[in-house]
């Protein structure tokens, strides 16, 4: 569906249960940021497949295809020419790197008026296999005591990110997406799914750290606790940066404490760390990089 929780959080995926006599299901997800384009094609093209395939893994998804919409503007225009040449080659990298087929796509080109043309935009959908819809996992966390934990890293990357636009900024740090890296997080993280024991997940994405916690908190009415000086961060030195920061490949999910050691025994290797737990409370409490509380905010 596309709200999960007793009180209706943003889901990352939708999953489809199309035959009668089997629990497998079709998870189909989107990734999209038209604001990077304005920055970067190459790496908002990279950033909307990495979106899409993460948002897929999130819920359950294994064996992912993706499909690609573009709209731009005059194709004709050098400079609108060359942004869609360096998004072709983003998708030809990244879809390699990932090893996810394009299956098919389409494009709407010469969008343009005497104002100017439209922001490069690309439209990533995302269509992957869910073997057995009654693991599927949703983003509402679930149980206080429970253990939240970050998997990736966070790096100065605002670039074009929901923070600085609302500040009225357009940035120049735009996320940079390391594929290789991502695709051997994503396996292990695909086995945690299987094994049953992700309680919730959601993609960190626009809005960054700060606004996966609060959408998960606000779907199931429980707090969350977080520590940001727990957080595997890269040249990260301000409370706000390691809050809203967009970079890419990163999730937020939560885990039992009788599931810790089988889901970190998994995860060995790979950037993860706890950070935080769900609490009873209806809060959200973030301390910051030097332990004084940057957010105490009811769920309400």
């Amino acid at each position: 569906k596309p709200f999960q929780g007793q009180y209706a959080g943003p889901n990352d995926a939708a999953i489809l249960k199309p035959l009668n006599h089997s629990w497998k299901g079709i998870a189909v997800s989107c990734g999209m940021n038209p604001n990077y384009g304005k920055i970067d094609p190459y790496w908002m093209a990279a950033s909307a497949i990495d979106e899409a395939i993460r948002n897929n893994l999130a819920v359950g998804g294994q064996r992912i295809a993706i499909l690609d919409n573009f709209v731009w503007g005059n194709p004709e225009k050098p400079e609108r020419l060359g942004s869609l040449v360096k998004a072709c080659e983003a998708c030809y990298d990244v879809a390699v790197a990932f090893k996810t087929p394009f299956i098919s796509g389409k494009d709407s080109l010469y969008n343009e008026s005497p104002l100017g043309p439209i922001t490069p935009t690309l439209l990533i959908t995302a269509v992957g296999v869910v073997p057995d819809i009654r693991l599927a996992v949703s983003m509402d966390t679930k149980e206080s005591g429970n253990l939240i934990y970050v998997i990736g890293n966070t790096n100065h990357e605002l670039g074009g990110s929901e923070y600085y636009k609302l500040k009225g900024y357009l940035g120049n740090s735009v996320p940079k997406l390391n594929a290789v890296q991502a695709r051997k997080t994503y396996y292990a993280f695909t086995k945690t799914i299987s094994k049953g024991v992700i309680k919730a997940c959601h993609d960190i994405s626009e809005g960054g750290l700060a606004v996966a916690a609060a959408e998960m908190t606000l779907a199931s009415n429980l707090g969350m606790e977080i520590d940001l000086k727990k957080l595997p961060v890269n040249a990260v030195k301000r409370n706000d940066f390691a809050l809203f920061s967009e970079s890419n490949s990163r999730f937020l999910v939560e885990v039992t404490q009788k599931d810790k050691e089988t889901f970190e025994k998994i995860m060995k290797g790979k950037i993860c760390t706890q950070i935080g737990k769900v609490t009873k409370n209806p809060n959200l409490t973030i301390r910051g990089l030097n332990g004084s509380t940057v957010v105490d905010a009811p769920v309400a």
